[in-house]
């Protein structure tokens, strides 16, 4: 079985442009979140939201294109074209045909959704785009990376709501450990901050509203929290095998060496009791990596700032790590802290922080936590980033519906 190693990293985010300027934003303590400026929010209690500012698709993507691209794939093109450049990756004819990408999404394109049905509105439905459901369905985000890089090998979308990306991840990693594939771009890419996204998730009560303080709103594991804070962007790995890599002589940032994956089978939005499936789904990712628990030093964490979640994934990690994660041995943050929750995204996102917290040894901090939630036992790395060997990390991503699915990753 080939093993399976990261050796570049895209990143589209609320906090920057670039892997090198977002990492740095996040061991900086930085907060992405803002006011929403991509509509208008007066009716709406929710007014904010992590957006990705300054964003130029033209940059990364040719201008003729752009008709064809939801935000969501946008994203996923700036990404992959960040990752590919990253790994100074060549491919050969026969690599391209086998190599693929795997991109999660969790709800694909809104703004175009809610742009076309406007259209037939206000002007019928002879004005329709062609262009509008290419735009619409989710797994346009991986057709566009493929169509861009000439890979002609698996191409895909996961749709597992906020485990979407980190499901991506997982099942390209697979490909290549049958040796099916010698390369694989896999991540997730979401753009809903938009009416119907904001608006929706309001209506389920989802959101913080700490409008007043939009830096302070995201706050996991934290008395005050209130909800999560959407966020949108686009973050892609490059997976190569470990043998290829080594050949190439790249730049190896992490090797995948557990992927867990489960359902809670329990409630439409609410963790089972303890984080039952996000016990098992973290159990799993060990035995695949073949590790035990005393092994891990750090995970980072789904976190996403709900009073609910913060509390199961809190309880779920005590029952998986014991003694470890008592006594606050093992480590623990969140990073939708600053950069809000990027749904289908977040798993992608965070598996690449988790990725760059083991090559630099450096662990991320979780901000806004001012007074810890007594439900929620665990050393969070408050405040501020610290440094730290790290061998084994993990990377948990949760979804609605129950999906659970936890990504360990080893220095190599």
């Amino acid at each position: 079985m080939e093993r399976v190693v990261v050796t570049g990293i895209g990143l589209v985010t609320p906090l920057a442009i670039g892997t090198r300027e977002s990492w740095e934003s996040v061991l900086a303590g930085q907060s992405g979140i803002g006011p929403i400026t991509m509509f208008d929010t007066s009716a709406y209690r929710v007014k904010i939201a992590g957006e990705v500012k300054n964003w130029e698709p033209s940059l990364f993507i040719e201008k003729k294109k752009l008709k064809e691209l939801d935000r969501f794939a946008e994203f996923a093109l700036g990404a992959a074209k960040l990752a590919l450049a990253d790994a100074n990756l060549n491919l050969s004819d026969e690599e391209r045909e086998l190599s693929g990408t795997i991109i999660g999404v969790g709800l694909g394109g809104l703004a175009t959704l809610e742009k076309t049905k406007q259209t037939i509105m206000d002007k019928g439905p002879g004005k329709v785009s062609p262009y509008a459901i290419p735009g619409i369905i989710s797994n346009l985000a991986a057709g566009q990376v493929s169509m861009a890089h000439g890979l002609k090998g698996p191409s895909f979308c996961t749709t597992s709501a906020c485990s979407s990306g980190a499901h991506a991840i997982g099942e390209a990693t697979q490909w290549i450990r049958r040796g099916l594939a010698p390369v694989m771009l896999a991540g997730g890419s979401e753009a809903t901050i938009s009416p119907v996204g904001i608006g929706g998730f309001e209506a389920m009560f989802a959101l913080s509203k700490r409008n007043a303080e939009p830096a302070q709103a995201s706050r996991p594991f934290d008395t005050a929290r209130d909800g999560f804070v959407a966020g949108e962007g686009g973050a892609v790995l490059v997976l190569e095998s470990l043998s290829r890599a080594q050949a190439r002589g790249a730049r190896i940032y992490a090797e995948v060496t557990g992927y867990g994956a489960t359902s809670d089978a329990y409630h439409l939005t609410q963790p089972a009791p303890e984080g039952e499936g996000a016990q098992r789904a973290m159990r799993m990712a060990l035995r695949d990596a073949k590790l035990d628990a005393e092994c891990v030093d750090y995970i980072n964490a789904h976190g996403t700032s709900t009073p609910v979640g913060d509390v199961a994934e809190s309880l779920a990690i005590l029952k998986v790590f014991g003694a470890r994660a008592a006594d606050h041995k093992l480590w623990v943050s969140s990073t939708k802290s600053m950069t809000g929750h990027l749904l289908g995204a977040a798993g992608a996102l965070e598996a690449a922080f988790s990725a760059l917290a083991l090559y630099h040894g450096q662990v991320p901090p979780t901000i806004n936590l001012d007074n810890q939630d007594p439900a929620c036992t665990l050393d969070y790395v408050a405040h501020h980033a610290r440094s730290r060997e790290l061998r084994h990390v993990l990377s948990n991503s949760f979804g609605f519906g129950g999906t659970n699915v936890c990504l360990a990753l080893s220095r190599v």
